[in-house]
């Protein structure tokens, strides 16, 4: 402040010692700085209103600011405590991190600002009573599994959810991915939407994902069960089996390189394998598959080494009864049929996840007939969002070929191991 002051003090004397003759004749009108306009006005308005009652617990802070940008927002329920959350992007809503709790009270202030100036606004809301007509949810992935570079992430409903409800529902399916790779999802049918990038997932990537469908409607005066959440890896590892019905082999690429071939036996002409790119939904070490009461074959059979890769029944698997036909001739009832040794090899290098691609049987793998997301283009694949897609994903990307050139943890629903097959 000495410094500041003396030179205050210099600058007084300097202006006294100025003889009056001096040539400065500037208008001093002129001289003065022209006046600045005044900063556009800021503006914040919130949403639920003020009171609004009987919200889904799914609400949301909507939240529509004008020359500024939001700072904090603070939610908090009766008892004062204070919930987490976060804005979408584009910031025009924040999303708590965990459903509301019904019969609930609550309260949110919000500040914006634009770096000078401040503006702050609250409001207060109730949630509904808990809903008597709940759809079921289920999420095909388990918290802290690892899982192969196809995997898709599944949500599945009991009930059909109508058209004009798809894209509320989708608003609210949440996926992050580390290290970031874009997204969709695809509807492929009212009880089951899925989501992928335009390639396989990248080795050793993490997806935390939250279908948070709590309280959410969904259409005909029903709502979401419950928020599921779950955080998986990606395999460090691609691996990918080619299966071609020409020479009735099985070829296996570890990030691009065959690293084993084997023998196989496809479906006969009555029952044939789909041709297509599944994914492994399931392994099971040992299972019974039961046809008993089904149209067709009748057998009830003990198998080893299992690996699900339709919901119509069609696995990987050790049969030692055909291991004569396998490279030579078709008799399974769809299923890929391998050596005993060749079915623990399997069993033991490939994870639920890890795509599998037939080809050359004549019958196309049927939409929806398992992860079927891998057998549509991405052009096919976006078409199926409720939502607007961004136009950088609607650029044409090019299909997945799964071939050795192409170089949440509360009660997940698990697939049935018991359907026919053989």
């Amino acid at each position: 402040m000495g410094a500041l002051r003396r030179f205050g003090i210099a600058a007084v004397t300097a202006a006294v010692l100025v003889p009056l003759g001096s040539c400065d004749t500037g208008d001093p009108v002129k001289n003065q700085a022209a006046p600045q306009p005044a900063p556009p006005a800021q503006t914040l308005e919130l949403t639920p209103a003020a009171e609004q009652k009987d919200l889904p617990v799914s609400a949301e802070i909507g939240i529509s600011v004008a020359n500024a940008s939001v700072r904090s927002v603070a939610l908090a329920d009766a008892k004062g405590r204070l919930l987490s959350g976060r804005m979408r992007p584009g910031g025009l809503s924040w999303v708590p991190d965990k459903p509301l709790e019904y019969k609930g009270r609550y309260s949110v202030t919000v500040t914006a600002t634009d770096g000078r100036r401040a503006i702050t606004k609250s409001t207060s809301f109730s949630t509904m009573a808990e809903p008597t007509r709940q759809v079921g949810t289920g999420m095909y992935l388990f918290d802290g599994n690892t899982y192969g570079v196809a995997m898709p992430v599944v949500v599945e409903f009991s009930e059909q959810i109508p058209e004009a409800s798809r894209a509320q529902v989708e608003s609210r399916l949440f996926v992050t991915t580390t290290p970031a790779q874009p997204g969709v999802w695809h509807w492929m049918s009212g009880r089951q939407v899925t989501y992928r990038a335009p390639e396989y997932w990248k080795p050793n990537t993490v997806l935390s994902v939250r279908a948070a469908l709590k309280g959410l409607p969904m259409g005909e005066g029903r709502f979401g069960d419950d928020d599921r959440k779950a955080t998986v890896k990606i395999a460090d590892e691609k691996l990918e089996l080619i299966v071609k019905n020409s020479n009735k082999h099985i070829d296996v690429f570890r990030d691009g390189k065959k690293v084993k071939s084997m023998p196989v036996s496809l479906g006969k002409a009555s029952t044939p394998s789909s041709s297509g790119t599944m994914v492994i939904m399931d392994k099971q070490e040992s299972t019974i598959f039961d046809t008993t009461g089904e149209p067709g074959d009748q057998y009830r059979v003990a198998i080893q080494y299992a690996q699900r890769l339709t919901w119509g029944g069609e696995f990987i698997h050790s049969a030692p009864w055909s291991v004569g036909d396998q490279g030579n001739r078709n008799v399974s009832h769809g299923c890929l049929n391998v050596s005993y040794g060749n079915a623990v090899w399997l069993f033991q290098n490939t994870h639920v996840g890890d795509p599998v691609t037939v080809r050359g049987t004549g019958v196309k793998l049927e939409r929806g007939n398992g992860f079927t997301a891998w057998d549509l283009s991405w052009k096919e694949f976006v078409k199926g969002s409720a939502l607007p897609i961004p136009q950088e994903l609607l650029e044409p990307v090019p299909a997945v070929a799964p071939s050795p050139s192409a170089v949440a943890s509360a009660a997940p629903v698990s697939p049935s191991p018991s359907d026919p097959a053989n």
